[in-house]
């Protein structure tokens, strides 16, 4: 069983998962809506990816004996001013989230919850690849500035990514 700290914290990632997912669904239908069909590819997979790491934590919530709830959700941001705007929020979110895991390591360490030190495990090395991802997207964007055959190139690469 999970301490009532632990509990808490895992049901708040939950959240957390649930609100990126969903902020990486506008984002994609903001991209399609602006013709840029291999972000908007990119981001709907990164949404799904979300709800996968939300439902981890679920799983792994309810198989400990407690309960996972599911939480209200906020609207996410509807319009981007850019591409740059886009990946810059997505990276920010990212980094974010890893700064939630870690934290939920630093409880479960505290907890001396183990098993949730070690379920965790899990969520560091994706984070990581994560940030690297985004990082190494805006990158390209700052490399390409607003060149219309730029965006248009990294669309099609970006869309190549899914």
């Amino acid at each position: 069983m999970l301490s009532n700290k632990i509990k808490n914290s895992l049901n708040e990632q939950i959240k957390l998962e649930f609100e990126t997912s969903n902020i990486y669904l506008q984002m994609s239908s903001w991209a399609s809506s602006e013709g840029l069909d291999g972000i908007s590819k990119f981001m709907y997979k990164h949404s799904r990816e979300e709800i996968e790491h939300m439902h981890k934590l679920f799983e792994y919530i309810n198989k400990t004996g407690s309960m996972a709830i599911i939480p209200a959700l906020s609207q996410p941001e509807v319009n981007y001013d850019d591409i740059e705007s886009l990946f810059k929020k997505t990276y920010e979110r990212e980094q974010y989230v890893t700064h939630c895991i870690n934290k939920l390591i630093g409880s479960s360490l505290e907890e001396k919850d183990f098993s949730t030190f070690h379920f965790l495990q899990w969520y560091i090395s994706e984070q990581h690849e994560e940030e690297a991802l985004f990082k190494g997207i805006l990158d390209k964007i700052d490399i390409i500035g607003n060149d219309k055959l730029g965006i248009y190139t990294l669309d099609n690469t970006i869309g190549e990514m899914v």
